[in-house]
């Protein structure tokens, strides 16, 4: 009984076929003009998204290794007690781990880099029991995924941000070494033995002058201005991984879209039901009372004629057939309301089923045992489910007893109908049950 609606609006309307603002633009606040490249390029190093990129790469790099570590090690005690009782539960609970840990690369990436990625949704096992469960858990393919991201994004994330801090320790002393260069003095030999007054050395090039000074830093803040983009790259990277690894799959948002789609139709159907039901009860019947009350007073009127006059006595038996007409009608009407919407569920669903376990032809019992109210469409298939079940009961098992059990478990509505006998019912072909 899951229900979840999106719903998306333009935010500004677009501008016109000449590229002018349109009215709702004029009338409303201005739109900033979308910044130019070079002015994107010089922004890069202070722009707020650069300094989420590095906060999110020193958040996700000791997460990435902890995370690794942590699956080797359980993966390696799995399998060294494979064969005994404990390796495949520890398996499963690895399957689980990886699953609830995919939590955190998704809280990191919509808070930082703006990527938001539901979560899948979880499948719960088909019954009740350590069986079922081992086997939901091992077969969790939304868990197998998240084992699959935790061992792709390691070399992503730990290598590039390895890559990005080490870009920046050089940038950053590239763009002081003219200041640490005049106040420390360093000073290098080369083979020759003569002294070089130089920080930086690459192979036999010496930055031992200002012009050479100044131009390393140079190349120090220009690296300044390209690392934003590498970080960019690999959170880039990193996002997509969270995004195919840790989202759900397209099956699984199809499979959803159609659940939602099919709720709504059962919604629907059951509504047009009730409003059919409506007019047959506030309509079509009340004018088949009132046809039958008039009938009813023709022919007291009729029966107070004297006489023995054919066309009166002849009027008497039409008038007589047209009510017992009615009258069927009225009762066959009101049989297809019933099958529509019995108005027992009008009282709630565990009275109506108290009321069709009444009515059963074997005595019922019936248990019901609801977290929350269902839905009324899921009520109605409920009832007329109970109904067919309990009337194969009748008809079939040669039980004496019968109970019925309602019972809701993580938001999924159970029917189960049982008998003391021992069953045997024959299928016929093309379907139903033999009588």
């Amino acid at each position: 009984m899951h229900h979840q609606e999106r719903m998306s609006a333009p935010l500004a309307a677009p501008p016109g076929p000449d590229g002018s603002a349109t009215g709702a633009q004029r009338a409303g606040a201005a739109v900033p003009p979308d910044p130019t490249l070079p002015a994107v390029l010089l922004r890069a190093p202070i722009a707020a998204q650069t300094w989420r990129d590095y906060v999110y790469l020193a958040v996700a790099a000791p997460l990435s290794v902890a995370a690794l570590v942590t699956l080797v090690v359980a993966t390696w005690f799995g399998l060294l007690f494979a064969l005994g009782v404990v390796g495949i539960p520890l398996l499963s609970l690895i399957v689980l781990g990886a699953r609830e840990y995919g939590a955190l690369p998704r809280f990191l990436a919509r808070t930082l880099l703006g990527e938001a990625v539901d979560a899948p949704r979880r499948r719960q096992p088909r019954a009740p029991g350590f069986l079922p469960w081992l086997r939901a858990s091992l077969g969790d393919i939304d868990g197998w995924r998240a084992i699959a991201y935790v061992v792709v994004s390691f070399p992503v994330t730990v290598l590039g941000t390895w890559a990005v801090a080490t870009a920046l320790a050089m940038a950053g002393v590239l763009a002081s070494y003219p200041v640490w260069w005049k106040v420390f003095h360093p000073t290098h030999t080369d083979a020759d033995g003569v002294v070089h007054p130089s920080g930086i050395q690459f192979g036999e090039f010496y930055v031992d002058t200002w012009p050479r000074a100044l131009g390393t830093a140079a190349v120090g803040v220009a690296a300044l201005f390209v690392i934003p983009w590498l970080a960019r790259l690999v959170t880039t990277a990193d996002r997509l991984l969270v995004r195919g690894l840790l989202g759900p799959t397209r099956t699984a948002t199809r499979l959803d879209d159609l659940e939602v789609t099919r709720a709504h139709a059962v919604d629907d159907s059951a509504a047009t039901l009730r409003r059919i039901e409506r007019d047959l009860h506030d309509g079509t019947q009340a004018r088949l009372v009132a046809l039958a009350m008039h009938l009813d007073l023709a022919k007291e009127k009729l029966a107070g004629e004297r006489g023995a006059d054919d066309e009166v006595a002849r009027a008497r038996e039409l008038l007589e057939r047209a009510h017992r007409n009615a009258t069927d009608a009225i009762v066959e009407l009101r049989e297809v309301m019933r099958s529509i919407h019995p108005p027992a569920l009008d009282r709630g669903l565990d009275e109506a089923l108290a009321t069709l376990a009444a009515r059963s032809g074997v005595p019922a019992s019936v248990d019901t045992r609801l977290s929350a109210h269902p839905s009324p469409a899921l009520e109605t298939i409920t009832y007329f489910c109970a109904a067919e079940l309990l009337t194969n009961v009748a008809k079939h098992s040669g039980a004496t007893r019968a109970a019925v059990e309602v019972t809701d478990d993580h938001g999924v509505l159970g029917l189960r109908v049982t008998d003391d006998w021992r069953g045997g019912a024959r299928v016929i072909a093309g379907g139903g049950l033999a009588a």
